[in-house]
C-alpha cells in the first residue's frame, strides 16, 4: 500500500508539459498503468479480499474450535477407556487368582483321588494274590490227596484179600451209619 501512495506521490511531482500529447517512453507508461490498476484493485478488491480472508478466518476459527472439542472428547473416551481396562485388568487378575485356586484345589482332588485308587488297587491286588495263593495251594492239597488215596488204594488192593476187603466196606458203612444217625 505504500508503494501505490508513493507513485501517486511521484506522479505529483511530475512537471506539467502543457500540452496533452503521447507519451512513447514505455518504461513509465507501464508503470503507470500498472499503478493505476493496482490502485483500483486494492480500492474495489479490498472489500471482496477482506471478506474472504475474515470468511477464512472465521473457518479455520470454528475448524479449530471443532478439534479442540474433538479432541476433549477424544480425552475423555480415552479416560473412560483406561478406566474400564484398569477394571477389566482388575476382574482378570481375580479371575486369574480363582482360577489357580481352582486349579490347585481339582490337582489335590485328583492326587487324593487317584491315591485312594492305587490303594484300593493295591489292596485288591493282595486279595487277589491271597485268593490265588489259597486256591493253589487247594489245588497241591487236592492232588496230594488225591496220590496219597490212590496210592493207599493201590496198596490195599494189592494186600487185601477178598474177605479183608468186605469187613473193612462193612466197618466203614457202620461208621457212616452213625454219623447218619447223629444229624
Amino acid at each position: 500500500m505504500k508503494n501505490v501512495t508513493h507513485s501517486f506521490v511521484f506522479l505529483a511531482h511530475w512537471p506539467f508539459a502543457g500540452s496533452f500529447g503521447l507519451n512513447t517512453d514505455i518504461l513509465a507508461t507501464n508503470l503507470i498503468n500498472l499503478t493505476v490498476v493496482v490502485g483500483v484493485l486494492i480500492f474495489f478488491g479490498k472489500g471482496v479480499l477482506t471478506d474472504l480472508l475474515d470468511n477464512r478466518k472465521q473457518r479455520i476459527l470454528s475448524t479449530i474450535r471443532n478439534s479442540e472439542e474433538l479432541r476433549r472428547g477424544t480425552l475423555e473416551q480415552l479416560e473412560k477407556a483406561r478406566l474400564r481396562l484398569q477394571k477389566v485388568e482388575l476382574e482378570a487378575d481375580e479371575y486369574r487368582m480363582n482360577g489357580y485356586s481352582e486349579i490347585e484345589r481339582e490337582k489335590a482332588n485328583l492326587i487324593n483321588a487317584t491315591s485312594m485308587s492305587l490303594e484300593q488297587l493295591e489292596k485288591s491286588k493282595n486279595e487277589t494274590l491271597y485268593f490265588e495263593k489259597q486256591r493253589a495251594m487247594n489245588q497241591v492239597r487236592q492232588r496230594v490227596f488225591q496220590q496219597a488215596v490212590q496210592g493207599a488204594l493201590g496198596t490195599l488192593n494189592s494186600c487185601l484179600n477178598t474177605e479183608l476187603h468186605f469187613r473193612t466196606i462193612r466197618a466203614n458203612i457202620g461208621i457212616l451209619g452213625a454219623i447218619e444217625w447223629k444229624r
